[in-house]
Formats: C-alpha cells, structure tokens, sequence
C-alpha cells in the first residue's frame, strides 16, 4: 500500500469515491455533508492497494493547527494498516511544514485506533452526522 497526495481531477474523484462509499454508502452520511464546502482548501491524501483506491484522508490548516478529516478505508483492506498508513502520510505532510499540532474528531469506535499514534482526546463526547465524535489532538515532535 502507498499513500499519494491527489493532484489530479482523476485522483481527486478517487478520493471522493472512498469517502462516499464508507461515510454515505455505509455510515449513512448525507452526501452534501460528507462532500463540504472545505474541499478546494484542503489537501487530499489517496491510498492505493496496488493501483486500485482503498483509503482517504484530507487535511487542512485551521488556526495554525492541522485538521485531519475524513479518514476513511474501503472495507477490503481494513485491518491491514492502511489506515495508519494514511495517518503517517499526513503527520509527515505536516512536519515538513513545520505543523506541530494536529487535531481530529474521532468517531468514538476509532478512538483506540487514534490513541495507538499518540493522539489524547480533549473533548466531550458530541454528535457529528448522526455519528458520536470526541474531539482529539498529537503534538508533533
């Protein structure tokens, strides 16, 4: 598996046919909330297994914190490490750039998956599309 930032308009279709296959198809996400208006200002991150798309992930600068969004898997290759895969690819992305915080809202099923890589919630519990989140954030070192 690799992870490449999508820079074309193909790429970029990929990206948001992942997302709407497991935030809408699975999760039930309404199609204009999980496609926002945060699109044109963020960086997509695209998984490949092999030459075929399988994971997303976005990220954009809000206040001087990295947002991490959108973190998604197609369901062939969960388990497998892409999302951590996807993850590494953003905290790097982001230290190149001198970005030492990142913060993510976490459905609450993913937060052991999140705590793994060093992330601490710092939230409440909160309904994000029908879905429970907690709020967590990483100081890069």
């Amino acid at each position: 598996m690799k992870v490449e930032i999508a820079k074309s308009e193909e790429q970029l279709e990929d990206v948001f046919q992942v997302r709407k296959t497991v935030f809408v198809k699975e999760q039930n996400v309404p199609l204009e909330e999980e496609i926002d208006e945060f699109e044109n200002q963020s960086t997509h991150f695209l998984l490949y297994d092999g030459i075929l798309p399988a994971g997303a992930g976005r990220f954009r600068l809000v206040d001087g914190v990295g947002k991490v969004e959108r973190i998604c898997v197609l369901e062939t290759v969960r388990g497998k490490g892409a999302g951590r895969e996807i993850m590494l690819a953003i905290e790097q992305y982001s230290a190149e750039r001198a970005i030492t915080k990142l913060k993510l809202n976490a459905q609450t099923y993913a937060i052991p998956f999140y705590e793994g890589l060093g992330y601490q919630i710092v939230s409440d519990e909160f309904m994000d599309a029908g879905i429970p989140h907690k709020t967590m954030i990483k100081t890069l070192s």
